[in-house]
């Protein structure tokens, strides 16, 4: 490309610079597209937050250990109970402030029927925050 000048001398030496102006077009035109896409790559509502200052609240809520054997026998707290009372202690429960946290605890053979019942009795009586404990350690 660059075989030499425009003069009308005979030297035929190849041009040594690199030419810059196609290097600068690629780069103004990436400029321009970031331009237009950055601002439509944010998707937050700008909100101007009011100032308060108040203390995290440490309260903690209870929590109700609910656990059900193989068999399908249900304890709450470790007291063994019928499912008809179950019912009066889920209601119970859903009314207190902070409402407690229900951490259900079944054995792994327990049939998942009875694990739906429980679950399907606590959320008609109110309580909305239940977890399920499991053990941590990996099987072999």
């Amino acid at each position: 490309m660059a075989f030499g000048g425009f003069g009308k001398g005979s030297e035929s030496s190849p041009m040594a610079e690199i030419n810059m102006v196609p290097l600068i077009d690629v780069m103004l035109v990436l400029l321009v597209i970031f331009i237009i896409t950055a601002p439509l790559l944010t998707h937050s509502v700008k909100i101007d937050l009011p100032r308060a200052a108040s203390n995290p609240n440490a309260t903690r809520p209870d929590h109700v250990a609910l656990s059900i054997d193989a068999l399908g026998a249900i304890f709450w707290n470790g007291e063994r109970i019928d499912k008809s009372a179950l019912t009066q202690r889920f209601a119970a429960a859903a009314r207190r402030e902070p409402q407690p946290e229900l951490h259900i605890r079944a054995d792994k053979t327990t049939q998942y029927q009875v694990i739906a019942q429980v679950m399907a009795t606590a959320g008609k009586t109110g309580l909305t925050r239940i977890g399920f404990i499991s053990d941590p350690r990996e099987t072999p």
